[in-house]
């Protein structure tokens, strides 16, 4: 099925049962305000299951898990502390949002390194209860800052229907100088199954100022399916950073305008404001 017939979560089907998934597709940001300005580019993610990072790591000899390959996953990169899982830090994190028992099932969606190097603008996590219920989602957000916040956020009443989940946050960390920090994020997510679809409308008080979006189909993670992804995107996590500072220039060069970056926020946060 194309991912351009799946407009439901019904058709769209339940996450995934193996320990990692590919998701090959493309990411779209368009600039609204005060000009325009559009790129994309494509990219593959790796949803993974945080259970079971070691049957992840023997799925392919060219995936490796916490150690050197050509395409790897290190846990280091997402958690805060040393040492850390990701297991426990998702589950820290949404302990912290009121949840009284660990998740069932917890997946995350992010690049890997490739050839040692990773850049996540964003990942994000899917807790799933024993019913197979999507309960909660993590937005990891990145900038080039070195700087990092995520944005917790349980599934309320209302948040969930037919074609995905709608969340609604206000922006607490400063990702774009060229973007102003008054402003909130709005997330329509259709979870992973066949396809996965992550867009994100960013607007400042009523007016729409960006859109970005990430759309990637399933893919079997095999050693065929990853080698296919690294010739045809040998630098892809490379070019993600590289892509980011050349638009930056292209904004500048056109005249936006360049906010200044706030102190840091905490790590996290876990309810809207």
């Amino acid at each position: 099925m194309s991912r351009a017939r799946i407009t439901t979560t019904a058709a769209n089907g339940t996450a995934p049962d193996a320990a990692g998934t590919l998701y090959a597709g493309s990411v779209m940001h368009q600039r609204l305000k005060p000009f325009g300005h559009r790129f994309s580019y494509s990219v593959f993610s790796l949803l993974v299951d945080l259970d079971r990072l070691p049957e992840l790591d023997g799925q392919t000899f060219l995936l490796c898990v916490n150690r050197p390959g050509m395409v790897s996953l290190y846990e280091r990169d997402h958690v805060e502390q040393t040492g850390e899982t990701l297991r426990q830090y998702a589950d820290g994190l949404l302990g912290k949002a009121g949840f009284q028992k660990p998740a069932h099932r917890i997946l995350m969606l992010a690049y890997p390194r490739i050839f040692g190097y990773a850049f996540n603008p964003i990942s994000v996590y899917f807790a799933y209860d024993q019913n197979g219920a999507l309960t909660a989602l993590i937005y990891a957000v990145r900038n080039t800052f070195g700087e990092r916040h995520s944005y917790v956020a349980p599934v309320m009443h209302g948040e969930s229907g037919p074609a995905g989940i709608r969340q609604t946050r206000a922006k607490v960390l400063h990702v774009s100088p060229f973007m102003e920090m008054s402003a909130r994020y709005h997330f329509r997510v259709l979870p992973p199954g066949r396809t996965v679809r992550l867009r994100i409308h960013e607007e400042v008080g009523d007016e729409p100022v960006l859109a970005a979006t990430f759309n990637g189909d399933a893919v079997h993670l095999d050693s065929a399916s990853l080698a296919v992804c690294l010739a045809k995107f040998p630098f892809m996590t490379l070019k993600v950073t590289l892509g980011i500072h050349w638009q930056a220039l292209r904004l500048w060069f056109k005249g936006a305008k360049f906010h200044k970056s706030p102190p840091p926020p905490p790590h996290a946060s876990f309810r809207d404001s």
